[in-house]
């Protein structure tokens, strides 16, 4: 597998935060299920590697994704101390690394999405391309608060780290609403930056 530098480097950032993250973790069960999405991502992206390379900008923006995700791992989201500091320095109702984390969960597959309907599809940059974008964004979370939901009715208790709602009745409400704001935001800040990037590489 013929590796460029710089995504060596994003490799080796992402599997020391990885170990980090496994190292007395607060939960281990909870660590694997928050950590899960990101191996996942890592094994199709070394799988297609060469046969489908994305653009660096992308490959920055999935490791950004992949340290919160294995630093939520590590301490839970309802738990992570930065976050607990900023609850209780600003007399906040929670703590918001979870929001955070769905936030991006929705930012980070914009430029993913929108790159490969550039790629493999006939669809030109435009309205069409950002509606179906974040169409996919939205499914993409409603998939995860699914997957959630069925590990909280399988396995009961232990789940409850996992799902991180700190009480809140509407947080799986917030999570999609959250997911949806980050890939319009997304697509408002970046997808001129995202253009130029693939005009650059087709140059």
């Amino acid at each position: 597998m013929d590796f460029e530098l710089k995504h060596i480097g994003f490799l080796l950032i992402f599997l020391v935060t990885l170990l980090w993250s496994v190292i007395n973790p607060k939960d281990l069960f909870t660590w694997f299920l928050e950590v899960l999405p990101a191996l996942i991502g890592l094994a199709v992206i070394l799988i297609t590697y060469n046969r489908f390379r994305l653009t660096n900008l992308v490959y920055v923006l999935i490791l950004g994704h992949a340290i919160i995700l294995v630093i939520g791992g590590h301490y839970t989201y309802a738990e992570m101390p930065f976050f607990n500091w900023l609850r209780d320095t600003f007399q906040l109702d929670r703590n918001y690394y979870d929001r955070l984390g769905h936030f991006v969960q929705g930012f980070v597959p914009a430029i993913i999405c929108r790159e490969i309907l550039l790629y493999k599809s006939p669809i030109k940059s435009g309205k069409l391309l950002s509606f179906l974008v974040i169409s996919i964004c939205l499914a993409i979370s409603a998939s995860y608060e699914l997957i959630e939901w069925g590990v909280a009715v399988t396995t009961g208790s232990a789940a409850d780290a996992f799902l991180g709602t700190q009480g809140d009745v509407w947080d799986t409400q917030w999570d999609m609403f959250l997911a949806l704001c980050g890939a319009v935001i997304s697509l408002l800040t970046l997808q001129r930056f995202h253009d130029s990037v693939l005009k650059q590489r087709h140059q």
